[in-house]
């Protein structure tokens, strides 16, 4: 039987691996590219999976002063989808990386909610 001392030192190292493990993914997901559009296309907003924009691309046949209001809707709509896809490629990841160190899917790390 392992001693209580062995234990805490087994429960340190997990804490540590998971924690460089959650470093790694974050720098991981600030590295893969996603795609939002709306319109068909005419607007498109590239992010990162961690959510920061990258870029922003309007179709010409947009930039008219009577389209500014479908062009606003359209500039939103882009975002909500790159966002939307963020979040899913960083789920997928999450739930890899978490199988990867033997979690039970769904488990809840502190800090990633």
């Amino acid at each position: 039987m392992k001693s209580m001392e062995e234990m805490m030192k087994a429960a340190q190292a997990a804490a540590e691996t998971i924690s460089k493990q959650m470093n790694e993914m974050q720098v991981r997901l600030d590295n893969i590219e996603v795609e939002g559009q709306a319109g068909g296309g005419l607007v498109k907003i590239r992010a990162s999976a961690k959510g920061r924009i990258l870029g922003v691309s309007i179709d010409d046949s947009l930039m008219k002063p009577e389209e500014k209001q479908i062009l606003e809707d359209l500039v939103a709509a882009a975002f909500n989808d790159a966002r939307d896809r963020a979040d899913r490629v960083s789920s997928e990841q999450m739930q890899e990386m978490q199988a990867s160190i033997g979690l039970p899917p769904g488990f809840n790390l502190p800090g990633l909610g």
